[in-house]
């Protein structure tokens, strides 16, 4: 199973991707710094948002991606590793 994270902290990549892999998920972590997402992101089988670390702008522009890639996304508040494995 793969996932993509779109926001959370920079400090925290490395845990995330650790909580991730103890599940057997396979992560990539998008912090915010970068550009584009939608050429980075692929196809995961599943989307988690930070929705107190990221811009509505990316935010909408991964809903719309997702929409389009029939692809289950889910909303959390905190950026903290416990709720982003509670996703998983």
């Amino acid at each position: 199973m793969s996932a993509a994270l779109i926001g959370g902290m920079d400090r925290l990549k490395r845990e995330y991707i650790t909580a991730a892999k103890d599940k057997g998920v396979s992560l990539k972590v998008f912090t915010g710094q970068e550009r584009s997402l939608k050429n980075m992101l692929g196809i995961p089988d599943k989307m988690i948002v930070c929705t107190d670390k990221v811009s509505h702008a990316a935010r909408n522009e991964v809903m719309r991606y997702a929409k389009a890639n029939n692809i289950p996304v889910h909303m959390v508040h905190s950026a903290g590793v416990s709720s982003v494995r509670n996703c998983l």
